[in-house]
């Protein structure tokens, strides 16, 4: 809950910032007339227009879960980040035909110095709070904070380079820099775009993270402890900045209820120790089996059927199906 305030707090300002950010770059293009700047403001507007979608959707993943939405309202992010990956590709398309049209019917161009300064205090305030976002955006697993930050990013980028289109021709005089530039960037947001749609999509779908699960795999053959023999049938689901664990584990057949319990709340801490508080893990204990025993390490094991061989390496391929490890050769 917390967090999802903190995400809310600092997308008011992504918000706030925005807005008066897009004011500036109409200054600008008034002052200037470069249809560069203009596209670069239309982008603005994109940024406010998605910037009160995710305004939206982190107000409705803040939610506490309810009897309608018991895995919470953090798939509410995957939709925000969705319109916002469209929306900057549509920005991309609209930008690339007003460049095409003004390299078709240029227009004189003036007071670039002023235009150009304003500009650049944008992309430096753009650069700065889409940094910040992006890395809270991480930190509190939030798709619509980290989309909302690189869409802030790829406007600096953008910005940047309009910036040196615009150096150009107040040092040359050529006109049709102006129109080059801005259908440069225009690609570029539509490459923005789609990265953005492709990541929430999968969120939707419940694709697998590999990333986060290959980091999953390593901590926890960093931290094995004795009595997990095997971890099996993992499985990670993102809600937003919830995280949805569940996993089977394989404990000694002869521990009682509370023994295996310990392992399982020893299991569940590790993984929130890294991962974050907003993680939920579900655990099914298992018990082991003879054919355990040559991966077991557990040296006091008094009821042993068969001798230890060796240890197996947990991966994400042997701890995402959904069958006790084992080794080969065995029946």
């Amino acid at each position: 809950m917390e967090q999802g305030k903190e995400n809310l707090r600092l997308q008011k300002w992504v918000v706030s910032i925005g807005v008066c950010l897009f004011l500036i770059k109409i200054v600008a293009y008034f002052l200037t007339r470069s249809v560069a700047i203009l596209t670069d403001a239309l982008e603005s507007t994109v940024n406010v227009i998605a910037g009160l979608i995710g305004l939206f959707s982190l107000f409705i993943a803040a939610k506490p879960r309810d009897e309608n939405h018991p895995y919470g309202h953090g798939k509410a992010e995957f939709l925000s980040a969705a319109v916002e990956g469209t929306l900057i590709g549509v920005a991309g398309l609209f930008i690339i035909y007003e460049a095409t049209d003004n390299l078709i019917h240029p227009r004189a161009l003036q007071k670039l110095d002023y235009g150009i300064m304003l500009v650049a205090f944008t992309a430096i305030v753009n650069f700065a709070l889409g940094s910040y976002s992006v890395k809270q955006g991480k930190k509190n697993n939030s798709l619509a904070l980290i989309a909302s930050g690189r869409h802030l990013q790829s406007d600096t980028y953008s910005t940047f380079g309009i910036i040196i289109g615009l150096v150009l021709i107040y040092l040359t005089g050529i006109q049709w820099i102006d129109g080059a530039v801005a259908i440069l960037f225009g690609f570029i947001l539509i490459f923005t775009g789609y990265r953005i749609l492709r990541h929430s999509i999968a969120g939707i779908m419940d694709e697998a993270d590999q990333e986060l699960l290959q980091k999953m795999v390593a901590l926890l053959n960093q931290h094995r402890r004795e009595n997990w023999i095997d971890v099996h049938n993992l499985r990670v689901i993102k809600y937003g900045g919830q995280l949805h664990v569940d996993c089977h584990l394989t404990v000694p057949w002869y521990f009682n209820v509370h023994e295996a319990h310990r392992e399982i709340d020893a299991l569940s801490e590790l993984i929130r120790e890294e991962f974050g508080s907003t993680l939920e893990l579900f655990v099914h204990s298992d018990g082991c089996l003879e054919f355990s025993c040559p991966i077991c390490t557990k040296e006091d094991c008094t009821v042993r059927k068969r001798p230890f061989q060796q240890q197996i390496a947990w991966t994400l391929d042997n701890l995402s199906q959904n069958k006790k490890h084992q080794l080969a050769d065995q029946p």
